[in-house]
């Protein structure tokens, strides 16, 4: 039965309007606003909802595979993307030898995303 559905992920945020503004303009994800909540079209669809209580993830919720993660690292930075600094991370917040070039930043909720090298 669940094998033929169009299973999707979900996360929450606590301002609709500035995930909306982060997801769409500063990532430049496409998106759709319905009923107070957010669909992100990253392939499968992502769903952003409200929640005043939130408390963002401890983990990465959502990875971000490039074919150039310095030019992503670059792009990001321009769009005011900080990343974060994890010890191991090196000037750009990247972090190399450790498995695959991967860099994580938060969303304006607090959630931690990443961009990670795709070979």
């Amino acid at each position: 039965m669940l094998d033929h559905t169009k299973a999707f992920s979900g996360f929450s945020v606590n301002d609709i309007g500035k995930a909306k503004e982060f997801y769409g303009e500063t990532l430049g994800i496409p998106l759709t606003e319905e009923f107070g909540m957010l669909r992100l079209r990253l392939g499968a669809e992502t769903l952003v909802y409200p929640k005043p209580d939130h408390v963002p993830a401890t983990f990465t919720i959502l990875n971000f595979p490039v074919a150039d993660i310095e030019a992503a690292v670059d792009w990001l930075g321009e769009r005011g993307v900080v990343f974060e600094r994890y010890d191991g991370v090196d000037e750009k917040g990247i972090m190399r030898g450790r498995g695959p070039l991967i860099a994580w930043f938060k969303d304006p909720a607090g959630n931690v995303l990443s961009v990670l090298q795709a070979d």
